[in-house]
């Protein structure tokens, strides 16, 4: 077989593999599984010009990926921004026809996604959210509910609302902050 065909059946034989690993894995690592796949794929390809196909396929690519994702979030921790702060931008968007776009994009992603959670969360998180600032005494009134439970119902709102956004928003970084 030419190395060429050998390359392509390589190729053809490991895509789903890859893929499925990349896809599990980057979300842990804070990075976009098409990187994570595509630096795979550049390892492997170093492998087959230096010494041929890897003798198990699918436990080298577990490896490959795995070790990919191990030094992105290592590279991620020891990466600063220069000077130690994060740089503003360029200009002030917030009253460019842009900035207004974006932030009215914002709400409705925020508004679309509150929507989202079951049972009463919505109306929770859509009262809490109320430009009319309203006590929790108020809020409880609003919802029929207890205000001594309307502190633990918010949360695991959030809690639910978290999970379902943690593939949309991404992996939180070290110290709890989002990316």
């Amino acid at each position: 077989m030419t190395p060429r065909k050998e390359l392509a059946s390589a190729v053809a034989a490991l895509r789903p593999l890859v893929r499925a690993e990349a896809t599990a894995e980057a979300p842990a690592a804070g990075m976009d599984a098409a990187d994570l796949e595509q630096a795979v794929w550049l390892r492997l390809f170093e492998t087959l010009g230096k010494g041929g196909p890897p003798a198990e396929p699918a436990r080298w690519v577990r490896n490959a990926v795995r070790a990919q994702a191990r030094r992105s979030r290592r590279t991620a921790r020891r990466e600063r921004p220069i000077g130690g702060r994060v740089p503003e931008p360029a200009g002030d968007l917030a009253h460019e026809p842009e900035g207004a776009l974006l932030s009215a994009e914002r709400r409705r992603a925020v508004w679309a996604a509150l929507a989202r959670p079951p049972g009463d969360c919505p109306r929770l998180l859509a009262a809490m959210l109320s430009a009319n600032d309203p006590t929790y005494r108020e809020i409880a009134g609003e919802l029929g509910i207890s205000q001594g439970s309307l502190g633990p119902m918010r949360s695991r709102c959030l809690g639910c609302l978290r999970r379902m956004l943690a593939v949309e928003v991404g992996a939180p970084a070290r110290g709890g902050k989002e990316r």
